[in-house]
């Protein structure tokens, strides 16, 4: 690996934890960024939850204080999550690597279609708790929901905080920064289990890993610290433009073989 090479991964593992922290879907960064430097989408998706697990454990600790009283519902939440990230892997890891590769454009549009929705989607959970004003508690529905984007997570971990914030926006009455906080939690969990599994069967790269640890530890920290007082529109313009520009560029390796 070039020192160039480097840099521009911890760069892109800054940015992904900092985003990772604030709204999700840090992967859509360094994702194409991996594939664009020459690897193949299933190193890049292995070594990409590995190098992004520090990020989101930091970004959890830097919330910590809006879970104060939440842990013990949060460990519960935490293992409908690890057990969908060992599904995940599993799948990823016993579907063949042309399937893999061809679903990967489709994963990765439907992850920016999450990120524009997100702010129409946060707009609707607000509204429709102060119509009600009913509060909402854990179930098994909601259980299920996390279970099976724990799987999606293992699988292909762009976006997954999104879709964890719009189950739980709709499914709990705490606080949105509380909800944010769980999310990190969560996260954390699936990139922890998928990193570990893929640490020790799958292809990874650990230059990679490295340098992206590096990055997204100090991104998790500056997300959960300054990041929310970044425009959060910036934030997913950006996520956005790279997640499109990933999209058209599988397209275009896929009709190339």
């Amino acid at each position: 690996m070039t020192w160039w090479h480097a840099l521009i991964i911890v760069v892109a593992g800054v940015w992904a934890g900092t985003i990772n922290a604030v709204v999700g879907s840090g992967t859509l960064v360094t994702f194409p960024v991996l594939v664009a430097l020459g690897y193949p989408p299933v190193t890049a998706t292995t070594s990409n939850a590995i190098g992004l697990a520090p990020g989101t454990l930091s970004g959890a600790w830097g919330y910590r204080h809006e879970l104060t009283g939440y842990w013990r519902q949060t460990a519960k939440f935490a293992v409908a999550s690890f057990l969908g990230a060992i599904g995940g892997t599993i799948l990823l890891l016993s579907l063949p690597k042309d399937a893999f590769e061809a679903v990967v454009p489709v994963l990765v549009g439907l992850a920016v279609i999450l990120v524009i929705i997100q702010p129409k989607v946060s707009k609707w959970v607000a509204q429709r708790r102060e119509e009600n004003g009913t509060e909402h508690k854990p179930g098994p529905l909601l259980m299920f929901f996390i279970f099976l984007i724990g799987i999606y997570g293992g699988y292909f971990t762009a976006a997954q905080g999104v879709m964890l914030m719009a189950v739980m926006g709709m499914l709990l009455s705490e606080p949105l920064q509380k909800l944010n906080g769980v999310k990190n939690v969560l996260a954390a969990v699936v990139n922890l289990v998928a990193g570990l599994i893929y640490a020790f069967v799958a292809p990874v790269s650990w230059a990679v890993v490295l340098w992206l640890a590096v990055g997204s530890t100090a991104g998790g920290f500056l997300g959960a610290k300054i990041g929310r007082r970044l425009p959060p529109a910036v934030l997913r313009g950006v996520i956005v433009v790279i997640g499109v520009a990933a999209v058209i560029q599988l397209v275009v390796k896929q009709f190339a073989k």
